[in-house]
């Protein structure tokens, strides 16, 4: 018996990529420490489907800018090297849950 074309697709392509969540900040930011507990919440109950980093605005602008990031606190949802979903400013966790839950494997 063959596997299905959606199954051998999928076999080819490999493990489904891992997404990444990245969370823009600035340590002058008061909305930026007031997300801290929300992004570690998040880096806690879904180490095993996501990956979480954190990217200083200001000591790697040069990243800031190639994800388009304009205003800190921002969270960028990367997926197979790309850009899948955005946050930007303070938001809650259900806003997070939101944008990730989708991605997840």
């Amino acid at each position: 018996m063959e596997p299905s074309t959606g199954e051998a697709e999928r076999k080819r392509a490999g493990p489904a990529a891992r997404a990444t969540l990245v969370f823009v900040r600035r340590y002058s930011s008061g909305a930026s420490r007031r997300m801290e507990s929300l992004v570690a919440w998040v880096k806690v109950t879904q180490k095993r489907r996501l990956t979480v980093l954190e990217v200083d605005a200001d000591r790697h602008s040069g990243f800031v800018t190639r994800l388009g990031v304009t205003t800190a606190p921002c969270l960028v949802l990367v997926k197979d090297r790309r850009i899948v979903g955005r946050l930007e400013g303070k938001v809650s966790g259900r806003q997070i849950d939101d944008l990730i839950r989708p991605h997840l494997q």
